[in-house]
């Protein structure tokens, strides 16, 4: 569903009822007169619909995280807050770039609409930049041959409702400006080379192995991988985003019905 198309066609109806009225009936009616019911919920309606549009379109939008491909970031149930500007002003439906503000970093987390099916959202965090070389061999990250720092940080469970038990390694990794933490899972390897699609663009700036994978990132693109390294559908699998695709920038948990706790948590 584009709730933003939604919220325009709502926008253009109310606002055009509201108008039109105020240019024909209107204009001679009594100022105490009772409004006709439609638009009486126009002229009501209207301004709500715009505040919630422009501030949807090009400020702060939220997203509800649906899969565990983040963990330990992020979490199911998790409400999340994401800033639509900072890589750019771009124009709500058409997703077009009209001012250039900032680009995506090492390690952001960002939403952005799926290659392979537009009107799906997902969320991972920004692993390779255009013209970067990624590898994830044996479970260790080399962006550009140098290996990511880590550092041990425990084992990790983790039972959500609808999930299976979730047991793992979990490491702190630091990516650009971004001290996180990561989670490899035992028994899971690195990449399940069958299940990689064969389409993708640039499909030939990667190679597979049992050991892993290298891919070459193309200009304008971005790869992605979720936090929980060896359970995430990402670009290792149906390969890079495009720029055209980015939404924003998750920075914030602003709900979880399940955990209070984590409500107000900034994402690293």
């Amino acid at each position: 569903m584009n709730f933003a198309l939604i919220l325009f066609v709502a926008l253009v109806i109310t606002g055009a009822i509201w108008l039109v009225d105020a240019l024909t009936a209107g204009r001679n009616r009594p100022h105490d007169a009772k409004l006709p019911i439609l638009v009486d919920y126009s002229k009501s309606f209207f301004p709500v619909i715009l505040l919630v549009f422009v501030l949807r379109s090009f400020l702060v939008e939220p997203f509800k995280i649906p899969s565990g491909s983040m963990l330990p970031t992020l979490k199911v149930g998790d409400f999340i807050l994401v800033n639509k500007y900072a890589y750019g002003i771009r124009l709500p439906i058409l997703n077009k770039k009209i001012i250039e503000i900032g680009q995506p970093s090492h390690g952001d987390v960002m939403v952005f609409r799926y290659p392979k099916d537009p009107s799906l959202d997902y969320i991972k965090r920004v692993i390779g930049l255009p013209g970067d070389t990624v590898e994830y061999v044996d479970k260790r990250l080399v962006i550009n041959g140098k290996p990511v720092e880590l550092a041990a940080a425990g084992e990790y469970s983790y039972v959500g409702n609808g999930l299976n038990y979730i047991t793992g390694q979990t490491w702190h990794e630091q990516l650009g400006n971004h001290d996180h933490i990561a989670m490899t899972q035992y028994g899971i390897p690195p990449v399940i080379p069958y299940q990689v699609a064969g389409d993708f663009p640039y499909r030939d700036n990667c190679t597979y192995n049992d050991q892993g994978f290298k891919c070459k990132v193309p200009s304008g693109y971005y790869f992605m991988m979720g936090d929980n390294r060896d359970a995430s559908n990402d670009s290792r699998y149906w390969g890079f985003v495009p720029d055209a695709n980015i939404v924003g920038r998750a920075f914030m948990i602003w709900w979880n019905f399940g955990e209070f706790s984590r409500i107000g948590h900034f994402i690293e």
